[in-house]
């Protein structure tokens, strides 16, 4: 049994065992936030992990990483290579800084994490270092598997990167969708929640949680139309949890 618990956005707190990891949570107040900050960065210890999918505020939280560099000292961070110093300059230790790119893969505890490329609309490889600044991840512990696809759109082999790990058990995908007008002011986009849903559909996950919808008005989704979407075309054979935030979810085999 994993327990998945939504922090808002694309922030997930994930357990099983004696491990716990925490990944893109954005835990620091900010005026334009629709979503309270549900757990105060400060208070958020005992966790093994930190994950951080791509250097943008609400995945990776720079002054959140600064707190828990401090207050949980024996964690470790993972996070895509390309970020290496600005995620020393929050203070994390060198030891527990974890830099992972596509095809890289770590174990933390009872969980072994695997790196993919994501494409935040473009993959934006540096051409010099070969890294991806962009990432998902497959998190596996105790036969449970869970694709955190970051944000992303689809591009050609991504379906079959995911689907050569086997079933998937749980997948958390972004359905915020993308525009000129969100391009023309710099915010880059994600799938659209049809797109989301046919890559649930096509994947064959067991059960799927739409994220990246709550957080911004001006960069969100409606969670219903994609579990409509969803039911429609796939007939009802996959599981919509469309959370509420700090509600937590069992994922078994």
């Amino acid at each position: 049994m994993v327990d998945v618990t939504w922090l808002g956005q694309m922030g997930f707190i994930i357990k099983t065992g004696n491990t716990t990891i925490c990944i893109d949570y954005f835990a620091s107040p900010d005026e334009a936030r629709q979503t309270p900050v549900p757990v105060a960065a400060k208070e958020l210890t005992g966790v093994d992990a930190f994950l951080g999918t791509h250097d943008h505020l609400d995945h990776i939280d720079h002054e959140a990483w600064k707190i828990w560099a401090k207050t949980n000292p024996a964690a470790k961070f993972v996070f895509p290579a390309a970020h290496f110093e600005k995620v020393i300059a929050d203070g994390v230790d060198k030891n527990n800084a974890v830099g992972l790119t596509d095809g890289d893969s770590v174990r933390i505890g009872d969980f072994t994490i695997h790196a993919i490329a994501a494409s935040h609309e473009f993959l934006d490889r540096d051409p010099k270092t070969g890294l991806y600044p962009y990432l998902q991840y497959i998190i596996e512990a105790v036969g449970v598997r869970i694709h955190h696809a970051g944000d992303t759109v689809r591009y050609e082999g991504m379906l079959q990167k995911i689907r050569s790990f086997g079933k998937i058990d749980l997948q958390l995908l972004p359905i915020n969708g993308r525009d000129a007008a969100r391009y023309r002011r710099n915010c880059i986009g994600n799938m659209t929640y049809q797109e989301a849903a046919d890559f649930a559909g096509e994947t064959g996950t067991a059960m799927v949680i739409p994220g990246h919808w709550d957080m911004f008005a001006d960069n969100s989704e409606d969670p219903q139309k994609f579990a409509d979407y969803l039911d429609v075309k796939y007939g009802g054979r996959i599981r919509c949890v469309i959370p509420k935030v700090s509600e937590s979810i069992q994922v078994s085999v």
